[in-house]
């Protein structure tokens, strides 16, 4: 008998084991885990590590334990993966390395071929992988799902998510006077996939993006990086969606369309939900939506950022991106649904929960950039599921994860000025603008001190309207344009409690801020600059306790794991061309000195 018991044992372990896998990263990975198994460490997105070996007592002996070149210096905004001991790292244009996590040795790579003639909207960045099944999943710049053999990074499947159909704006379209139309453009609407796709129940699931972006025009310059970003009037772009496909097979199991063909106009909202004025003209817009009923399938909405999952209610969060036309609104009467939006969707199947969207018909490029956090928000003495998201209004936005109502809205992590002004024939300036208070840079969240952190940007943009009559037979010209200012421009990094919406601490850093922020319970926070600094915080009060300089731009989010009871800290580094950082090839891995 008590052999039988013990084979019974055996059997019903190995069973919970298959289990676990079957239902993507094992639950072991994702909530004890000293390692860093997926995109926010958990499905959380918290990005709060629970070691406590670096603290803020010790963190001053902080020292680079190993570093690894990977030979593409590039825009480089991965997320490390680290599971059994292996750190798997998306490099720029989709390569995939896997290395000793110890001791930075390669163990394989991916090169990635993308398809000839695929024009990337998005520059070659990759925001990293996911890691389950005994395989690596990467999307890719030419919007293809690939999955790749853990041990030996073999191609295993290579599926096409999306065609590259959409018409692309060019500066033919722009006004023979405006000095832009001899511009080069160097993006513009084109399919992709950027975010790191999480895995969930056996289903990959990730988005797709470019298909509301503007017209850029000119070479970015270190004294204006972004250079222009124009709204282009026409039948550009697509809806977006987000997606899941099956781990084995890369069968597509369900999709998304963040742009419904019934009910995009939405309510023709006048103001936000908490009453702010978004200076529309409702009475017109009623009017032209009788001229545009075919406008959503244009409509824009793309899915830039990792999904945060709720286990209990098998319901995911994902924020979308701005309307299509970019900043130019005539085509596209209505509150272009689901645009600019928080969503909630049922894992299983896809569908639509709920939606709570923070600029309807936007005009200034509001995305939803930055991954969503699930918490239980404290208010009142009772706790609440909730889902926080820093937004580029300048905002942390807090809302119910049942209801998607609105629960807290803090002060401004940002300065803010003319927000939600419309573009003038004269220019209008306003911050944030369309780079964003806080970008696709992930936040980090402590659930015990109800605070947030945030990586935050200060980059005044000015916005143009540029109209001409129909005139010699052409149709009439109108269109947007967004352009940095010659103001000053900074970063913010701010302690967000969310009990009262206000600013704990805030530290100014002489670059805005793009790449994301880690905390750890050993009480620090982990942020790098565009000048190629790596810093530490204390968590609770703000103090620089620690910074490293190397020679590109920390413009990545890092992480933190432990092995053989030594707890690393590893950020990539290779800059951003959008904000003029330096690019370079670098992943760097820190430990206490001996």
């Amino acid at each position: 008998m008590l052999k039988s018991n013990k084979l019974t044992n055996s059997l019903l372990a190995l069973s919970v084991i298959s289990l676990a896998a079957c239902a993507g990263v094992g639950n072991k990975h994702l909530t004890d885990s000293k390692e860093w198994p997926s995109f926010g460490r958990d499905y959380t997105n918290q990005r709060m590590s629970p070691l406590t070996q670096i603290n803020t007592q010790n963190v001053a002996k902080l020292g680079l334990a190993w570093q690894f070149k990977t030979g593409v210096a590039a825009t480089f905004q991965a997320t490390p993966i680290v599971v059994d001991g292996v750190m798997y790292v998306a490099l720029p244009y989709n390569h995939v390395a896997a290395l000793d996590a110890k001791t930075g040795k390669e163990l394989w790579r991916y090169q990635h071929e993308r398809k000839a003639n695929w024009k990337m909207c998005c520059g070659p960045a990759s925001r990293g992988v996911a890691v389950s099944d005994g395989k690596v999943f990467i999307g890719t710049v030419d919007a293809r799902l690939i999955a790749l053999n853990a041990k030996t990074g073999v191609k295993v499947w290579d599926i096409n998510v999306a065609d590259d159909t959409a018409l692309t704006e060019n500066t033919s379209s722009l006004s023979k006077a405006d000095a832009k139309s001899k511009k080069d453009s160097y993006g513009g609407t084109g399919i992709g996939i950027n975010m790191a796709p999480v895995v969930y129940h056996g289903k990959v699931i990730v988005g797709v993006t470019g298909v509301g972006y503007g017209l850029h025009v000119d070479t970015p310059r270190l004294d204006a990086p972004l250079g222009a970003v124009i709204g282009v009037s026409g039948l550009y772009g697509r809806p977006g969606f987000l997606a899941a496909f099956d781990v084995n097979s890369g069968n597509r199991v369900w999709q998304f369309d963040t742009i419904p063909e019934q009910g995009w106009e939405g309510i023709f909202a006048a103001t936000t939900s908490d009453g702010i004025s978004l200076n529309r003209d409702i009475a017109a817009e009623k009017e032209n939506a009788k001229n545009h009923q075919n406008a959503w399938r244009y409509g824009g909405g793309s899915a830039w950022s990792t999904p945060a999952i709720d286990t209990k209610t098998n319901t995911l969060f994902f924020g979308t991106g701005n309307p299509s036309p970019q900043m130019n609104d005539i085509s596209r009467p209505g509150d272009n649904l689901y645009t600019v939006s928080l969503v909630a969707l049922n894992t299983e199947t896809g569908k639509i929960k709920w939606h709570y969207q923070q600029v309807p018909h936007d005009v200034w490029g509001y995305d939803l950039a930055s991954p969503p956090v699930l918490f239980d928000y404290v208010k009142d003495g009772k706790k609440v599921a909730a889902v926080g998201q820093a937004g580029k209004t300048g905002w942390y936005y807090v809302n119910d994860r049942a209801t998607g109502a609105l629960l807290m809205k803090s002060e401004a992590f940002v300065p803010q000025k003319n927000l939600f002004a419309k573009a003038t024939k004269e220019g209008t300036v306003l911050y944030p603008g369309i780079l964003g208070g806080s970008n696709w840079s992930p936040s980090a969240l402590d659930d015990k001190t109800q605070t947030a952190y945030v990586a935050g940007i200060h980059a005044p943009i000015k916005y143009t309207l540029v109209e001409e009559p129909a005139k010699n037979g052409l149709p009439p010209i109108r269109y947007a344009s967004s352009e940095p200012t010659k103001d000053p421009r900074w970063g913010t990094v701010s302690a967000i409690n969310l009990a009262t919406g206000k600013i704990q601490w805030q530290v100014k850093t002489e670059q805005p801020l793009m790449g994301g922020v880690l905390a750890t319970r050993g009480g620090l926070l982990f942020m790098g600059e565009g000048d190629g600094r790596f810093n530490a915080y204390n968590s609770s009060t703000g103090d620089l306790l620690w910074q490293d300089k190397v020679d590109a731009g920390v413009n990545a989010p890092p992480i933190s794991y432990e092995i053989d009871g030594v707890q690393y800290v590893a950020v990539v580094a290779g800059g951003n061309a959008i904000f003029g950082f330096t690019a370079g090839d670098n992943i760097l891995v820190y430990a206490l000195k001996k």
